[in-house]
């Protein structure tokens, strides 16, 4: 089905799923998500991947550090690495020799509003947006709500670090977590995921590895996906298109849980 996508003006955004393997492959591949805070006009509460908006300062640096990709793509994975730093702490696709104080110093500057490239030109990082792999690319049309275009990439923490630490002032606690673990809870009430994000968990749960996740994302075409309402056994359901990757693309509209 050909789906018409939004007229109104969308706002550039980026998502990163980080994945964690143990050393023995005996448990599942671990997720890292956030949880955003109650005080959020957007998706209040959830349990959502790290991201933001992309600046004008993200396409800045993608020109240095991603000449070759689509600069729209560049930017967008710039901005995933930078937000992930600022939410959470972990440095995703950043080459330093830096401690974890200057870590923290420079997780600070950009809280402060500081623009990232400054920060890369003081420490001598650079910056590898091609660790990230292209996944979903999801642009929802909503009548009377900002309208995000939200590239997701997912990436693996290469660094092995397990301890994350939240940014308050947007989301209230990280953690590491199975896409299967994470829609059980929400399942059973104990998180909140909205649509898009258990699409993409669905999607995640299927593999046991970052490398299945990395081939899989590799094999697909990354499409703009707009949800949908459609009648579908005699209730209403929103959906997305075949195709794309997902085991799931429908879901009864009295089940999805609102951001």
């Amino acid at each position: 089905m050909t789906v018409e996508h939004p007229v109104q003006k969308a706002i550039p955004a980026a998502t990163l799923v980080i994945f964690r393997e143990g050393d023995a492959g005996d448990t599942p591949v671990q997720l890292l998500m956030v949880r955003r805070a109650d005080t959020m006009v957007f998706a209040a509460g959830a349990a959502v991947f790290p991201g933001g908006r992309v600046d004008a300062d993200d396409q800045y640096l993608a020109k240095i550090f991603a000449p070759a990709l689509e600069p729209d793509d560049g930017a967008a994975r710039i901005a995933a690495i930078r937000e992930t730093l600022e939410e959470t702490g972990l440095a995703v696709g950043i080459a330093h020799q830096s401690n974890a104080a200057t870590l923290a110093e420079a997780r600070k500057a950009i809280l402060k509003g500081t623009d990232f490239s400054e920060i890369v030109q003081a420490h001598g990082w650079v910056l590898h947006p091609d660790q990230l792999i292209p996944f979903a690319r999801w642009r929802p049309a909503h009548l009377h709500e900002r309208i995000f275009d939200t590239r997701f990439y997912i990436a693996h923490d290469h660094q092995g670090t397990s301890e994350v630490t939240v940014d308050t002032s947007e989301n209230s606690h990280a953690f590491w977590t199975s896409a299967q673990a994470m829609i059980d809870r929400a399942d059973s009430d104990e998180g909140h995921i909205i649509y898009p994000t258990r699409r993409n968990l669905e999607r995640l749960a299927q593999f046991a590895s970052f490398a299945e996740a990395r081939d899989h994302a590799l094999a697909h075409d990354v499409r703009i996906i707009t949800p949908y309402f459609e009648e579908r056994y005699g209730e209403r359901h929103l959906c997305i298109e075949s195709g794309l990757g997902y085991p799931v693309t429908s879901e009864p509209v009295r089940s999805i849980k609102r951001g």
